[in-house]
C-alpha cells in the first residue's frame, strides 16, 4: 500500500466518491447487489482532492508512461481529468466517444490524433474493464499506439483483469477496492470485520452470500 493509494482512498471516501454499503446494498444497472457506490465525478467538485487526483495522475503517467504523447479521456467520466493532467504536463489531449457522431465530420474520437502517436487513455475507475477497453480499440483501429491506462480507481475483478490482459493493455491505478477497503475500517467507515465481505463481493459478484453475514 503506496502512500499515494492511501492518500487518494481517503480522498475518495472523504467526499463520498466511494461509498460503502455493505448491509443496505446498492443496485448496479446490471441487476447486480453492491456494496460498494462509486462515483468518482464528485472528484472534480471539491478542489483540494480534485488537485492530489489531477497530480496523481501525472504523476502515475509520467513514472510509468514516460513516452506519452497525447492523453485521451474516455467519455465522459475520463474527459475533465485527462484535459486537466494534460494540462499539467504539457500535452494535448482529446477524448473517444462512445459511438460516433451522426453529424458534422462523424468523429468518433475528438482533438488532433496522428497514427503511430503514443497514448495514454484516461480512465475513473474500472470494473469489468469492458467500456475502457472498447476505447482502446477505437484509438488502435485509427493507428495509435495505446501505451496503457492510468485510472483513479478499480476494483481489480477477476473479469477486468482478464480482459487487460487478453489485450496486452496495462492499468494503473492511483488506488484500489483493497486499499480503500482496508482504509475504510481504519477509519471507521466500515466495520473491521465487513473488510471480508467487500473481498468476497469483488471476488465473486454474482454470489451474494455475503449480503446478511455480517448481521
Amino acid at each position: 500500500m503506496t502512500e499515494l493509494q492511501q492518500k487518494i482512498a481517503k480522498d475518495l471516501l472523504s467526499i463520498r466518491a466511494v461509498f460503502f454499503r455493505p448491509d443496505e446494498p446498492f443496485v448496479w444497472a446490471s441487476g447486480i447487489k453492491s456494496p460498494v457506490y462509486c462515483d468518482n465525478r464528485l472528484t472534480l467538485t471539491a478542489p483540494a482532492v480534485r488537485t492530489d487526483v489531477e497530480n496523481g495522475l501525472a504523476e502515475t503517467i509520467r513514472r510509468e508512461y514516460p513516452e506519452a504523447e497525447v492523453l485521451m479521456g474516455t467519455s465522459t467520466a475520463g474527459i475533465a481529468h485527462a484535459a486537466i493532467t494534460a494540462h499539467l504536463m504539457g500535452l494535448p489531449m482529446g477524448y473517444v466517444r462512445s459511438g460516433a457522431k451522426d453529424h458534422g465530420r462523424q468523429n468518433q474520437i475528438e482533438g488532433r490524433l496522428e497514427p503511430g502517436q503514443k497514448v495514454v487513455v484516461v480512465e475513473d475507475l474500472i470494473s469489468t474493464g469492458g467500456s475502457v477497453l472498447e476505447v482502446v480499440n477505437v484509438l488502435r483501429g485509427a493507428g495509435a499506439e495505446v501505451l496503457g491506462i492510468a485510472s483513479i480507481f478499480t476494483y481489480g475483478m477477476e473479469k477486468g483483469l482478464r480482459r487487460l490482459a487478453e489485450a496486452h493493455v496495462k492499468n494503473v491505478s492511483l488506488t484500489n477496492f483493497d486499499v480503500i477497503a482496508e482504509i475504510a475500517a481504519q477509519e471507521n467507515y466500515i466495520r473491521r470485520e465487513d473488510v471480508a465481505r467487500l473481498v468476497a463481493f469483488r471476488n465473486n459478484p454474482s454470489d451474494e452470500s455475503w449480503i446478511g453475514a455480517g448481521r
